[in-house]
């Protein structure tokens, strides 16, 4: 029956097949958006696998249609596939409406790809195998599979799995920005393995988690405040495993409350200052994590510019304040008004004082030497005439006077000074006269005008006593004796001292040139 059908159409419709062809042909480029449902039941394939330049052979689950005679194969996938490209022109070549048909792909997907300017990409693919009239190519049923390109050039017959995905969030809108917020999102069927990208609009939240046991789970507190939209979506770990997104799920983050703050102002100096003197203002804000500025007011007026609080502290030096009374505050001004609130301090007088003039200083240093007292003979030889003598005769005796002495002060503190004298016995060979009867009446030659010197009494000489003779109380040489005194803070200077001498000589003296040392002391 159907070779007498094939025969018949052949002899009178030669041409028309040809057009019927011709018409199919030209389908490929516009088929159905969307691969067709399989309504007539299910391909098997003849591999598990294989490659881009293979042509696989598809088995129908069942017969054609009883109004068809043939049949077709379409590719449907992603890219250039997405409208469905011929595989297999019309043909009845095994066809059969009883049982199942053996369909050979007429091309490798590579050629189908090349054909039609596109490309194979990895990807779910749907085998579709039209039944059909011949003669009209009109579709009347169709048989379906899918297989899926794990890469460009290799795929594999496991069956597609198709999957839904839902999202919950917890808890219950409306939260406070920075509240742990959880996402949890439950892919269908749960023995899907993938990820779940969750989202905020179009911005990632985190990153992908995995799958398991069909749930993945998100906790963040980075929501920012507003109504946000938040989905799940779900991404396969194999190709077969198809993606799906949750529906969005509105949920509303309400900005936190502000933060109340104080503002404390110490000023420094307190009290008072004067004009033109450095004024620190000095500003705490509490708490120290408050971030913005303090501006420092004099009364109404700004004092400078905003200063930026750093750990909790503003700080402002002026030097400009003008003479008078002050009122100063700091105001808080928050970077971000629904983190914080403003604040300002209490008002903080000061008086600025007129300015008193400044001063400036020179140390000068000199250094006074302790000095030193000096006392000098310029000729240290007094001669004294030959004793004579007395109209008596009980005794000898001559005069003169010493060589000018002189005494230089330059010590610090002008101390004063004493010169004393002290003689010894004259001597001559083994012979001596007493010291004792050798006297003076002291004198100031000279002396420098700010010099006050008082010369030394008058000592007389004893009475011509015999050598080792102690002498009356107060007279003679033999004891030291004062020359001059200068008083405290009357010395410094340069005085020439002298004294008139009287010598009483023993008439039981020998003759020689006797000769005695005056031992002249400046203290």
């Amino acid at each position: 029956m159907r070779t007498d059908t094939a025969i018949r159409r052949l002899l009178g419709g030669a041409v028309v097949i040809a057009a019927a062809a011709a018409a199919t042909l030209g389908t490929a480029g516009t088929a159905l958006a969307a691969p067709p449902a399989g309504n007539l039941g299910s391909l098997t394939i003849n591999k598990t696998s294989g490659s881009d330049v293979e042509a696989p052979t598809y088995t129908t689950s069942a017969g054609c249609t009883a109004d068809s005679d043939g049949y077709s194969l379409f590719v449907y996938g992603p890219g250039g596939f997405e409208n469905g490209l011929i595989g297999t022109t019309p043909t009845d070549v095994g066809f059969s409406t009883s049982g199942p048909i053996t369909v050979l792909q007429g091309q490798s997907f590579k050629d189908i790809a090349v054909d039609n300017s596109t490309t194979v990409t990895p990807g779910v693919y749907t085998i579709a195998v039209n039944c059909v009239d011949l003669f009209t190519t009109e579709v009347k049923g169709t048989f379906t599979r899918t297989l899926t390109f794990t890469s460009a050039t290799q795929w594999t017959a496991v069956d597609a799995v198709s999957t839904s995905t839902a999202l919950a969030v917890s808890p219950n809108a409306p939260v406070t920005a920075g509240t742990p917020v959880t996402l949890t999102a439950s892919v269908t069927p749960a023995s899907a393995t993938g990820t779940v990208q969750f989202k905020d609009g179009a911005g990632n939240l985190g990153a992908p988690v995995a799958v398991s046991g069909g749930s993945a789970t998100l906790t963040t507190t980075d929501l920012a405040p507003g109504a946000r939209s938040l989905t799940s979506v779900f991404t396969g770990s194999a190709g077969h495993i198809q993606g799906s997104t949750s529906p969005a799920v509105s949920y509303q983050v309400n900005a936190p409350a502000a933060i109340t703050t104080t503002t404390a102002l110490a000023v420094s100096p307190s009290g008072s200052a004067e004009q033109y003197s450095a004024v620190t203002l000095s500003a705490t804000v509490a708490p120290a994590a408050a971030v913005g500025t303090v501006q420092f007011l004099d009364g109404a007026a700004n004092l400078g510019n905003p200063v930026a609080v750093v750990g909790g502290s503003a700080t402002l030096t002026t030097s400009t304040l003008a003479e008078g009374a002050h009122s100063f505050t700091a105001k808080f001004v928050p970077a971000n008004a629904a983190a914080y609130e403003p604040s300002s301090s209490v008002a903080v007088p000061l008086t600025v004082t007129p300015f008193a003039g400044k001063s400036a200083s020179e140390t000068i240093t000199t250094e006074v030497l302790a000095g030193e007292l000096l006392i000098s003979v310029a000729n240290q030889n007094v001669v004294l005439p030959s004793p004579v003598m007395a109209a008596d005769g009980s005794l000898l005796t001559t005069a003169g006077a010493l060589n000018p002495i002189t005494v230089t002060d330059t010590r610090a503190g002008n101390p004063g000074w004493n010169v004393s004298g002290q003689v010894t016995d004259f001597a001559a060979g083994s012979n001596a006269i007493n010291g004792a009867n050798l006297g003076w009446s002291p004198k100031v030659v000279d002396k420098s005008p700010v010099q006050n010197i008082t010369t030394g009494p008058v000592v007389a000489p004893a009475d011509a006593i015999v050598p080792g003779a102690s002498a009356p109380a107060g007279l003679g040489l033999a004891s030291s004796r004062t020359l001059a005194t200068a008083a405290a803070l009357g010395g410094n200077g340069t005085a020439n001292l002298g004294a008139d001498l009287a010598l009483k000589v023993p008439t039981s003296t020998l003759a020689g040139t006797y000769t005695a040392i005056l031992t002249l002391t400046a203290i």
